[in-house]
């Protein structure tokens, strides 16, 4: 007999999208899209598929032919980019909606937290929800009697227990939620970005709890974009995109995967023009000169920019260094710190910046670059410029997991190497930029 707790075969699940129809549109063009209402009409019948009028809907598949195992006591991580299913998988599997096609397995009681608070009463007391969602698992009285202590305190909302939950803090409705999911007896516990909220301590909490959750031969389900937790909890992942598993593995071949199959996109991602200096292109290169999208800790972080300059005296080049939450962890300015200025010879020029090195946490990070005058007055800015991973494991191979407000502060970031700018002949007509204000993905 297997050991699977949860088995998926060819699991998929559609929806069906609207889109807003221009009234402006001419008869002719009514007639066209009546005619073929009419075709589609017959093949959803016979198909018995949803019936789409007028084309105002279309069909979106967010899972596609999903198939995995997984075992008692495993930790797996579900992983991939905004859209990829990961929420939907998970939805399916703690019975909140049925998949369209296919089927999913489960052996044992599931305890979800997939949005914090979820099956909470607001009227009602900490209290009361507590032994209210144990009710909902199917938990006896004396089961949650037993528990009720081990809750209250992990959640540390003792003096507020008989409060209503409406009246709680944020900080507050979070811990109960994580603490009354992840100590009911349930054999599967599916977690949803909670490591997304709360503060430093109570994230090191819940990672603590999860890892007894699955020595104690229970599973646990998690999802999250924090490539450390995913790291340090789990040690498989399974990798979604575009609603199919790409990958199933061991969870470092996982981020290795996921990392790699990362889309190239433009890396300058706004192109409205400066007036005295344009940022044109960004690459992170590697310690060869490589382009690459990932940094290695510990070495210099490097950039290959390409920019159009007026020659306006005084003009230089900034970068603000983010994290995956989107807050500015280091800031560089070639004319404060390096006291090197943009050419005053108008023309297209490309420079390396050679940054220190540093220690960064594992994650996902972003750069924005700028030109200014006098380190004052923003000319060109350009948000997310240069998106970039860092992996889990340190230049010598050593895993490193440690937070990240304890290991990079706010800083100022310093050149490794001399900052020069090279002049490039002017571009062709096939070059030339895109009018401004236009985007470009």
């Amino acid at each position: 007999m297997t050991d699977a707790v949860i088995q998926a075969t060819n699991l998929g699940k559609r929806f069906v999208i609207g889109h807003k129809i221009d009234q402006t549109d001419l008869f002719s063009d009514k007639m066209m899209r009546g005619a073929r209402n009419v075709l589609r009409g017959a093949r959803d019948l016979f198909k018995r598929t949803p019936k789409v009028e007028d084309g105002r809907f279309e069909e979106f598949w967010a899972l596609r032919d999903v198939d995995f195992e997984i075992k008692r006591g495993e930790l797996v991580s579900i992983i991939g980019h905004n859209g990829a299913g990961k929420t939907t998988l998970l939805k399916i599997l703690s019975r909140i909606t049925e998949p369209t096609e296919g089927r999913v397995e489960i052996h044992g009681r599931v305890n979800s937290l997939l949005e914090i608070g979820t099956g909470f009463h607001p009227e009602l007391s900490g209290r009361e929800n507590i032994f209210l969602n144990g009710a909902i698992l199917g938990m006896s009285q004396a089961e949650m009697r037993r528990r009720f202590d081990e809750i209250v305190e992990f959640a540390g909302v003792a003096k507020f227990i008989d409060t209503p939950v409406k009246r709680y803090s944020v900080g507050m409705y979070v811990r109960l939620a994580f603490a009354v999911a992840a100590h009911l007896e349930a054999e599967i516990l599916v977690v949803d970005e909670v490591l997304a909220v709360g503060d430093v301590e109570f994230q090191s909490k819940c990672m603590n709890r999860m890892s007894e959750v699955a020595g104690s031969g229970r599973t646990v389900l998690f999802v999250s974009h924090n490539f450390a937790a995913v790291a340090a909890l789990t040690n498989r992942a399974i990798v979604l995109d575009s609603g199919r598993v790409t990958f199933d593995g061991p969870v470092d071949a996982a981020l290795a995967h996921y990392t790699s199959s990362r889309s190239k996109t433009s890396v300058v991602r706004r192109w409205d023009r400066g007036t005295n200096a344009t940022l044109i292109s960004a690459e992170l290169l590697d310690e060869k000169g490589i382009p690459t999208e990932r940094y290695v800790p510990g070495t210099p972080l490097r950039m290959h920019v390409v920019l159009e300059t007026t020659g306006l005296p005084g003009m230089s080049i900034q970068a603000i260094l983010r994290d995956q939450h989107n807050i500015a962890i280091a800031y560089y300015s070639s004319g404060t710190f390096s006291n090197v200025s943009l050419p005053t010879e108008a023309g297209r020029y490309e420079c390396t910046l050679s940054l220190d090195s540093y220690m960064l946490a594992a994650g996902e990070y972003g750069l924005d670059l700028m030109t200014a005058v006098t380190n004052i007055m923003i000319d060109h800015e350009v948000d997310n410029a240069l998106r970039f991973v860092v992996d889990t494991c340190s230049p010598d191979g050593i895993p490193f997991n440690f937070r990240q407000e304890l290991g990079f502060g706010n800083q100022a970031m310093k050149l490794s190497a001399p900052l020069r700018f090279e002049p490039l002949p002017p571009p062709s007509a096939a070059q030339a930029l895109p009018q401004a204000n236009s985007t470009s993905d």
